[in-house]
């Protein structure tokens, strides 16, 4: 039966009899679905390096609007994603939004075979990669209610960890998929060189970039039937009490998707210059993200009928502070996660891609650095060991308590942020930045780890501060506000190279974490919190 009816895995039998094989089960389903959603969302950062190497005839700096727009996209699509789950079904949920990234992967295959495909239509498909970013909060929010409280900080770190491994998987899958024309189409000639897993590839050769789009398709059609006949809907109280008909279910996932892309769009609007379809009005970020996080909020509850009423009932989360602790906690982590795994590899192209130069007095960073690292060999790595990492983090957090690792993790993402930073500014001012890259990259990989970690940590804090109805609405509103990291750290990072000063971005990182060190004592920390080391 795909709709189960009677759901209570803090009773220590069902759990052992009944429960424990179905919550795997929709375990082992939903972490290849998530995984295949983050490499959807973010393959953006790998795609527009290789169209720089390839020579497509769009600016630099307009190349980085499109993580961008799938960035904030992805994050707005994560707050009616929140509320799926006791609205929609945790099975109907799943397999449509993991329907819906076809979309994005099959107009991207398309777009990218034409080097002349003019910038817009790039833009439209970041913006429905978004698709990917919100399907991470409907999926932590479903597999909440599978497991019992003591088994949460492993079970979501094992769905988000092993679903994070999309960035990963993504990073290695696309550099080789490019290298032979597996889906057919007309081969491209790269003008500078290029890199995969294994090495180097040099100007000149044949690459067939329209594969990056394509090759998802492979993973998302059987994902989206074994999940329809093997995932389950919870009807229990608690979870899904009125769930609906599969198409009702996708007419009110449909529409509540609408309002995000409605107001992610105009932020993007207000964000974004003239010359690539925004207002021009040269708004700050810090002002219209807020305003984009409260229009979705207000928007949604103005919908009519049941949803209304069960939105009016989840949205009793944003009247407990831990709600709003919890947000800030888990920016920390998953936020660096996402916004660095997002910007990683344009990073390394343009600091150490290119040698920087003074010209006439004029620093310039426009000359190409053969002796430099490809970013395509190497971007993977970070991600990678976040990821692989992250279902460790809620395993000591189940034994040491999430607080406590979450303490240490934000005092090793102090330290290796301030070292990312003075290596990034020597670099960004030598002429030969390739003699730096070691160490930036041994720095930038132990802040991989330390925010991989943390994710994890913070899962079991939120399992162990909320009763079982708010757990899964917190999480997946505290991973929605978080996912604004893949908008705001590649933005912050593309600004402060723009301005020639990259390690700016790296010690503001460094500030917040501070901030965020001192919030997780407070609340949780103290002798006297409420919850002490929870």
């Amino acid at each position: 039966m795909s709709n189960i009816e009677k759901w209570d895995v803090e009773n220590e039998t069902f759990w052992e009899n009944e429960g424990k094989k179905v919550a795997n089960r929709n375990l082992w389903i939903s972490i290849p679905s998530l995984l295949c959603g983050f490499a959807v969302w973010l393959y953006w950062g790998i795609i527009t390096v290789q169209m720089l190497n390839l020579g497509f005839p769009i600016p630099k700096a307009d190349l980085f609007t499109l993580m961008a727009i799938s960035g904030l996209t992805g994050a707005t699509l994560r707050i009616p994603s929140s509320f799926f789950i006791r609205i929609a079904g945790g099975r109907n949920t799943i397999v449509f939004t993991t329907a819906l990234l076809m979309l994005p992967a099959v107009g991207a295959g398309i777009a990218l075979g034409d080097i002349n495909t003019p910038l817009w239509k790039f833009q439209v498909l970041a913006f429905l990669s978004g698709f990917g970013g919100g399907n991470f909060a409907s999926s932590m929010s479903n597999i909440s209610f599978f497991f019992p409280k003591k088994q949460q900080g492993l079970a979501l770190g094992l769905n988000a960890g092993l679903g994070n491994f999309g960035v990963t998987t993504m990073q290695i899958v696309i550099p080789l998929v490019m290298t032979f024309g597996v889906f057919g189409g007309n081969s491209m000639e790269l003008v500078n060189t290029s890199g995969t897993l294994i090495g180097k590839i040099p100007a000149g050769s044949e690459t067939w970039i329209h594969n990056a789009g394509f090759v998802w398709l492979i993973a998302l059609i059987p994902l989206a039937v074994v999940g329809w006949w093997g995932m389950n809907n919870i009807k229990a109280d608690h979870v899904t009490p009125n769930l609906p008909s599969p198409v009702g279910s996708f007419s009110t996932i449909t529409g509540m998707l609408l309002i995000g892309f409605i107001t992610a769009a105009f932020g993007l609007w207000l964000l974004l210059p003239a010359s690539v379809g925004g207002s021009g009005f040269g708004i700050s970020k810090w002002i219209v993200l807020p305003i984009v996080i409260a229009s979705t909020v207000f928007l949604l509850k103005l919908i009519p009928g049941q949803i209304k009423t069960n939105l009016e009932r989840q949205y009793k989360i944003f009247g407990n502070k831990h709600t709003w602790s919890m947000s800030v906690i888990y920016t920390m982590t998953f936020g660096s996660f996402i916004g660095f795994a997002a910007s990683f590899p344009l990073a390394i192209k343009v600091i150490f891609g290119y040698q920087h130069l003074m010209v006439d007095g004029v620093m310039t960073h426009e000359t190409a650095n053969a002796n430099g690292p490809s970013a395509l060999m190497y971007a993977w790595m970070g991600p990678f060991i976040g990821a692989l990492i992250r279902p460790v983090g809620g395993w000591i957090a189940d034994k040491m308590g999430g607080a406590k690792v979450t303490q240490i993790c934000s005092v090793a993402m102090i330290g290796s942020a301030l070292g990312v930073a003075y290596f990034m500014k020597a670099a960004y001012s030598s002429a030969t930045p390739e003699e730096y890259f070691v160490p930036f990259f041994v720095l930038f990989l132990a802040l991989f780890a330390a925010t991989g970690i943390g994710n994890g940590s913070t899962f079991r804090t939120i399992a162990m501060v909320f009763d079982k109805e708010q757990a899964g609405p917190v999480l997946g509103w505290t991973s929605a506000v978080a996912a604004y990291g893949a908008f705001i750290i590649p933005k912050v990072l593309g600004e402060q190279i723009k301005a020639t000063t990259p390690e700016m971005a790296l010690y503001g990182f460094a500030v917040f974490y501070g901030v965020c060190m001192i919030i997780n004592w407070w609340f949780y920390l103290r002798s006297d919190a409420e919850f002490h080391n929870p």
